[in-house]
């Protein structure tokens, strides 16, 4: 089970989420609470351990600043969590690690989500950012043979039960391991990892899934 936490504001908060053992920190640069500037979110990332995935979150971000953005912050994942379209999203692929492409619970788009080439596909609710459970029954919706990350109001209380009904590849938490919008809470975060992992115990594994060429070395 892949696990993700985004909304990463300081080093203490990243370096927090890699001990609680987190394989993925994301960092906002859409307008949002948790918003960080691409240099400050550099500097985080170099002290993180290379087997990270450090992710940045990009809403209808022109395709060519995505990519800058990522490189010069060191950054092996862009997120694009807009209406980016299957073309912007190959182009950004094409030259990025790996490209998660985000689509809120019930959009027509998810079910065209092969188009995009990305390497996961996120579902979260139809108010992105907002911290709101949608219903899980949404994740069928999504195209067999795709890996699905489950996000959208995620806490250690449900996401047991959110991997059993949607089995998914991973799953990206914000607001539900926060202390405050932009501020980790230790606890939360431990005990959310945990319960994660725990429950990925019996869900089956993808036999397409790794090692991938981007981890490699």
């Amino acid at each position: 089970m892949w696990v993700k936490i985004c909304g990463t504001t300081s080093e203490e908060d990243a370096l927090l989420a890699v001990a609680m053992g987190a394989d993925a920190v994301g960092f906002v640069f859409a307008p949002s609470p948790r918003q960080i500037a691409p240099q400050i979110a550099g500097d985080i990332a170099k002290r993180l351990p290379l087997e990270i995935d450090t992710v940045g979150v990009f809403r209808d971000e022109a395709p060519e600043r995505v990519v800058t953005i990522c490189q010069r912050a060191g950054l092996r994942v862009a997120q694009l969590h807009g209406n980016e379209s299957p073309a912007t999203t190959q182009w950004v692929a094409a030259r990025m690690r790996m490209v998660i492409k985000a689509f809120p619970a019930g959009a027509a788009a998810v079910a065209r989500a092969k188009d995009y080439g990305a390497f996961a596909t996120l579902l979260d609710a139809p108010n992105p950012g907002s911290g709101e459970v949608f219903d899980w029954e949404f994740a069928a919706e999504v195209p067999t043979g795709l890996r699905l990350i489950l996000a959208g109001g995620l806490n250690a209380g449900n996401v047991a039960s959110a991997i059993g009904r949607t089995k998914p590849w991973g799953v990206d938490v914000v607001s539900g391991v926060e202390s405050s919008p932009g501020h980790k809470d230790p606890v939360k975060l431990r005990e959310f990892v945990a319960a994660a992992r725990a429950a990925s115990v019996d869900t089956p594994e993808d036999p397409s899934d790794g090692p991938y060429d981007w981890q490699d070395g």
